[in-house]
């Protein structure tokens, strides 16, 4: 009984691309805090030239 049956292994991941999740994570992370970390100085600053 030979049945022709291909069944999906999900640890495959076929259509995942072959990054490194935790460069991406920490890439993000960094990249946003940075990104506050500016904007908040350039908040403080405003507010004292403003007033």
């Amino acid at each position: 009984m030979d049945v022709n049956v291909r069944a999906m292994d999900p640890r495959e991941h076929i259509n995942e691309e072959p990054r490194n999740d935790f460069g991406d994570l920490m890439l993000g992370f960094t990249g946003m805090f940075g990104f506050m970390f500016v904007l908040f100085f350039a908040m403080v600053i405003i507010k004292f030239i403003v007033g």
